[in-house]
C-alpha cells in the first residue's frame, strides 16, 4: 500500500517541468505552500473554497504570502514575486493537490494533530525545493590570462546563451560594468524580466542624456525605443552581441541616420576594464573580479533566479 508523503511526491512529480528551472514553476510551487497553509487552519478539500472569483487564481496567492510562509520555515531569499497568481496551470494543480488529499484521508483517518503534521511535512518538503532551486549551480566563468579581455567577456555571454540566460547576464554584465565605471553615480538595478515602461525608463540604463539599451535579440520594438529617446532629445546607446553587431548598425542607420550608437556587449565591458585596469594585467585580475563582484551582488538584490549568478574561477579570487 502506498505511503502518505510517496503520494504528494507523485503529486509533485507530475507537474509540469519547466525548462529553465529543471523543475516546477515557481507559481506551482507557491500556490501549493499557500493552499497547505490554508489546510491548516480549515481542512477543506473542496477546490470552490480555494478559488478566487473568476475562477482564474487561488485563493490567497500573492508574494507577500509565499515569503511569509517561507520566512517560517528558515527561507528569507527572494522567490515567486507574483506568488503563484500569473501561474496558468495553478488551478489544474491545486485541484489535484486537492485530489491528492483526498487519497491521502482515505488511507490514513488522522486526527487534527496528525493532519497538521503531514501537511508540514509536505510544507517542508516543498520549501527544501525552493531551497534547491536558489542552489542551482552558478554559470561557469573561465579566465585565462594569456586571452584577451574581449575573448573572455565573450565566452562568459556564450556559457550564459547554452543555459538559455544570455538577456538577463547581458543586462547584469552591464550594469555591473557601468557601476564599476561610475562609483559616484546610481546605476539603476531592475529584474530582466522588468518592461521600461514598467518604471517609466528611457532604457535598461541612463547615464547623462544617454539611455542605454541592452538586447541580444535586436528586434524592432528596441529601436522605436531609440527612435523615441531621440524624439526626447536624448542620444541612445545600443548594446547587442558582437555577432548581431553589423545587422543591428544597419537598422539603426535606416531608421535614424548617424543617430543611435549601436556597439557590441563584449567590446563595451572588456574596452572598459581595460581602461580601468590601465592595461595593466594584475590590476585587470583585480577588476575582472570586482566586475563579477558586483554582477553577483545587482543579481542577487533583484532576480529569484540565483543561477544567473557567476562563479568566480579559483585564479580570479
Amino acid at each position: 500500500m502506498q505511503q502518505p508523503h510517496n503520494l504528494f511526491i507523485e503529486w509533485y512529480n507530475s507537474l509540469k517541468v519547466v525548462k529553465a528551472n529543471k523543475g516546477p514553476a515557481n507559481g506551482s510551487i507557491a500556490t501549493a505552500l499557500v493552499v497547505l497553509t490554508r489546510l491548516e487552519d480549515d481542512f477543506n478539500l473542496d477546490f470552490a473554497a480555494h478559488i478566487a472569483e473568476g475562477g482564474m487564481q487561488i485563493k490567497g496567492a500573492s508574494g507577500a504570502a509565499v515569503a511569509t510562509i517561507l520566512k517560517a520555515y528558515g527561507e528569507e531569499r527572494p522567490f515567486a514575486k507574483e506568488g503563484g497568481r500569473t501561474n496558468r496551470g495553478g488551478p489544474s494543480e491545486i485541484k489535484s493537490l486537492l485530489e491528492t488529499e483526498k487519497k491521502i484521508q482515505e488511507l490514513e483517518l488522522y486526527t487534527s494533530i496528525q493532519w497538521q503534521e503531514q501537511l508540514h511535512a509536505q510544507k517542508k518538503y516543498l520549501v527544501e525545493r525552493v531551497k534547491d532551486f536558489h542552489n542551482r549551480q552558478k554559470l561557469k566563468f573561465t579566465f585565462n590570462p594569456a586571452l584577451s579581455t574581449w575573448y573572455v567577456i565573450s565566452s562568459l555571454l556564450q556559457e550564459a546563451t547554452n543555459e538559455g540566460k544570455a538577456g538577463y547576464v547581458a543586462q547584469h554584465l552591464v550594469g555591473a560594468k557601468l557601476q564599476l565605471r561610475f562609483p559616484n553615480i546610481k546605476v539603476s538595478n531592475e529584474s530582466g524580466s522588468t518592461a521600461d515602461m514598467q518604471t517609466q525608463r528611457p532604457g535598461d540604463f541612463l547615464i547623462g542624456q544617454t539611455p542605454i539599451h541592452v538586447t541580444v535579440a535586436p528586434m524592432p520594438p528596441v529601436f522605436d525605443k531609440c527612435k523615441h529617446n531621440i524624439l526626447q532629445g536624448l542620444n541612445p546607446l545600443l548594446l547587442v552581441p558582437d555577432s548581431k553587431l553589423l545587422g543591428a548598425r544597419q537598422i539603426a542607420e535606416q531608421i535614424c541616420e548617424h543617430q543611435i550608437s549601436v556597439e557590441s556587449i563584449e567590446s563595451f565591458v572588456s574596452q572598459n576594464i581595460n581602461e580601468i585596469s590601465n592595461f595593466s594585467k594584475d590590476l585587470l585580475v583585480v577588476n575582472l573580479r570586482e566586475l563579477i563582484t558586483i554582477y553577483n551582488q545587482r543579481v542577487d538584490a533583484v532576480e529569484t533566479d540565483k543561477s544567473l549568478m557567476i562563479e568566480l574561477p579559483s585564479n580570479l579570487t
